[in-house]
């Protein structure tokens, strides 16, 4: 969720959110509409949609149902809550049981203690929570339906352990490891712009490290725009914006595609992008400046996969509907295979 380029002390494409602002424009960008959305009430969303073809709708919808999922498939859903409690009032519930995924991760969850939730734990009996130790800050939270061999709650070789706590999670399953992520902004006026450079380095390390053991799925809100079709108004935001500076792309980029100088280093697949090419839709919409209603956002949130993954996929979506509880959509995914 990147910054504004004022000297705001919230976050996001300017937003009301926790680690600093993104810039909005008011101009608007066109794309094709969205494949498989969800059904809405037509009383709450109305169908109406921007001209990039996603909804406008600012409450999150009262009925929602989606496509049944493939046989054969486990479902992963990432959703940026923009702090946990405030989204169980705007209907949080609502999504996790239409949605009903294996995999639940979430993050900016800002809890600043494990919650006690029975309807969350009956549905993930295996629930996992990295909290900041800032309160009210950052957090990261993994809720499963399958028992992980071990869970890891570091970055390996990171300096500042303190500043890694409520950002990262890996659980170990016997065919994969499951990151879930809540990359560092870079702040406004890019000024934790090197700190987030440390993170994308021992970052980069991990995840091809564990690459070499087993096939990985990362997930939640890697904080980065990788492309000028990922946010509008790229020109206007290129160097200026948290997410969208040439040391953030890079570094998300040299994950995807590792330099021929590094030729044994394991590809991986931005898995939303290579099934929707041209697509300009969003994960992220701010609050402020009717930003949602204009089709403004920023594509924050991904599915990373080792390549040798991308072919059990079945799909991948933006749950452009469910917007209300956050400022985030979720995104899901379906892959064939065990965990």
């Amino acid at each position: 969720m990147p910054p504004k380029r004022a000297s705001s002390s919230k976050r996001k494409a300017i937003s009301d959110s926790e680690d600093e602002d993104h810039t909005a424009d008011a101009s608007l960008t066109k794309t094709s509409s969205s494949k498989k959305k969800a059904k809405v009430s037509p009383s709450t969303s109305e169908n109406v949609v921007s001209s990039s073809g996603q909804p406008t709708n600012k409450v999150l919808p009262v009925h929602i149902s989606f496509p049944e999922r493939h046989t054969g498939t486990l479902r992963l859903a990432a959703f940026n809550v923009c702090g946990l409690a405030a989204s169980q009032k705007k209907g949080f519930s609502l999504y996790v049981a239409a949605e009903d995924p294996d995999i639940l991760v979430l993050t900016e969850t800002k809890v600043n203690n494990e919650p006690v939730d029975l309807a969350l734990k009956n549905r993930f009996p295996h629930c996992y929570w990295s909290i900041a130790a800032k309160k009210g800050y950052s957090g990261t939270a993994i809720l499963s339906k399958h028992q992980p061999l071990s869970v890891d709650y570091t970055l390996p070789g990171h300096p500042d352990a303190s500043s890694v706590k409520g950002r990262i999670i890996t659980l170990e399953f016997e065919n994969h490891y499951v990151i879930g992520t809540y990359v560092p902004n870079a702040g406004t006026e890019l000024k934790n712009l090197n700190d987030k450079n440390e993170w994308n380095l021992h970052f980069t390390k991990y995840i091809r490290d564990l690459d070499k053991v087993k096939p990985v799925i990362w997930t939640g809100d890697l904080n980065v725009a990788p492309t000028e079709i990922d946010l509008c108004n790229a020109k206007r935001n290129w160097n200026k914006t948290p997410g969208y500076t040439e040391a953030e792309t890079t570094a998300y980029r040299n994950i995807l595609n590792p330099p021929e100088s590094e030729a044994d280093v394991p590809k991986f697949i931005d898995v939303w992008r290579k099934l929707h090419p041209e697509d300009k839709h969003f994960t992220y919409f701010s609050y402020r400046f009717n930003c949602r209603q204009k089709g403004i956002g920023w594509r924050l949130d991904m599915f990373v996969l080792s390549e040798r993954l991308v072919d059990r996929v079945k799909m991948c979506e933006i749950r452009s509907e469910i917007y209300g509880a956050s400022d985030h959509c979720p995104l899901t995914m379906e892959i064939e295979g065990p965990l």
